[in-house]
């Protein structure tokens, strides 16, 4: 397991961090997800021989927000 954090720039809303929360449902091998409206960021947990920084950054994408590596 590996926790890595993403800046989230154009979160604007507590929901947005609930709605970026949510893909701990979509992802396989997601342990944790923790998303930051006030840090504008979201902290993941996550088994790197499952999923990838290209794949998270993809699902971010797909629920319409940008996800920086950081």
């Amino acid at each position: 397991m590996i926790k890595k954090t993403f800046k989230i720039p154009d979160m604007t809303c507590t929901n947005c961090a609930m709605k970026l929360e949510s893909l701990e449902d979509d992802l396989d091998g997601v342990k944790e997800i923790n998303a930051s409206y006030h840090k504008l960021e979201m902290a993941i947990e996550f088994d790197e021989s499952k999923l990838n920084d290209e794949q998270i950054i993809a699902a971010v994408k797909k629920k319409g927000y940008t996800a920086l590596a950081g």
